[in-house]
């Protein structure tokens, strides 16, 4: 068990300020994702350093098309969620193996891999961890990514912000309130869209994704409206994923269609959003990075895989527009 962060005391309780939903914690009791527990009238975590799930991947399998583009990262989970998705196989909690964050940043510094991915439940519930691997990792010019529900608070968003470089708002459904509310144990969508603000504010490098479940979570209005609140509040460059939602038990439905994906795209794209892609689906046509001035393709894939960029700096070579890529 390790000190957490970001709490404080209210009514004869612990509130914690990581997660939005901001649990009020009684004494020997655990907040909504069972790791943060008061003890004591201190509050501790349960899984720092304890590692369930890690590997090497390309950037691109996290839906990151625009950051270091075919570039190797570490993937690191834990266990810990602050929203139940009912929606997809539930991941193995069961620890693999404790590390330290030095001992993170030694392994990668060993595969001579420069980026690290947290990823797995939820990273904001094993934050301590992966803000201390962060702080540790701008010593070694090594950047480090989040995939997120989005669901943590501004506070916690300053907090590791200094430090960590990307991150992918994973929503679903179109961020649509009343599915979260009847399918994600009554969460309130209004804080992603707090949260997406914030890391703008703070400059960490963003990107967005949203998993498209069919007839229950397939609504061309909230897209639309999605993609309206992203093109204001975030700008038009902000690259935007949608993710097919694949059968699970609970639910009968089948795997969402790519010819389904390609239309939310397509009506994406006409909105104003520059960089559109279908990811995890084979046979899309929104896999590759075009410059959005002249057409020019500047990054290729296939099956949403790294093939090629042809980019200069961050210009395109052809007509020297600004492209939104980190590389």
């Amino acid at each position: 068990m390790r000190a957490a962060l970001l709490w404080i005391t209210e009514s004869g309780k612990i509130r914690c300020n990581v997660c939005a939903r901001m649990c009020l914690i009684g004494l020997d009791e655990a907040g909504y994702c069972k790791v943060r527990v008061n003890k004591k009238n201190a509050l501790i975590t349960k899984n720092f350093g304890k590692i369930t799930g890690i590997g090497y991947s390309k950037i691109e399998e996290h839906n990151f098309f625009h950051f270091y583009p075919g570039s190797k990262t570490i993937h690191v989970s834990s266990f810990g969620e602050s929203i139940y998705d009912p929606f997809i196989e539930k991941p193995d909690k069961s620890e693999k193996e404790k590390m330290t964050p030095e001992d993170l940043i030694k392994l990668a510094n060993q595969k001579g891999v420069k980026l690290i991915t947290f990823t797995g439940s939820e990273p904001t519930i094993f934050f301590e961890f992966a803000y201390r691997v962060a702080r540790l990792a701008k010593r070694y010019n090594i950047k480090t990514t989040f995939v997120t529900n989005g669901y943590i608070t501004s506070e916690a968003v300053k907090k590791i912000g200094k430090y960590l470089d990307a991150v992918n708002v994973h929503v679903t459904a179109s961020a649509d309130p009343e599915f979260y509310k009847k399918h994600f144990d009554g969460a309130d969508v209004e804080q992603i869209f707090i949260a997406l603000k914030a890391f703008k504010k703070h400059r960490v490098f963003t990107e967005v994704s949203n998993t498209i479940i069919p007839e229950v979570g397939e609504d061309f209005v909230m897209n639309q409206k999605l993609v309206e609140w992203i093109v204001n509040k975030l700008g038009s460059s902000i690259p935007y994923h949608l993710l097919p939602a694949h059968p699970v038990p609970k639910f009968d439905y089948s795997e969402t269609s790519v010819e389904t994906l390609d239309e939310f795209a397509s009506r994406s794209a006409k909105m104003g959003m520059r960089y559109v892609y279908v990811s995890g689906a084979f046979g899309s046509d929104y896999e590759n990075t075009s410059c959005y001035n002249c057409g020019n393709e500047i990054i290729t894939r296939v099956g949403s895989v790294f093939t090629n960029i042809n980019i200069n700096g961050d210009r395109c070579p052809n007509c020297g527009f600004k492209i939104s890529v980190m590389k």
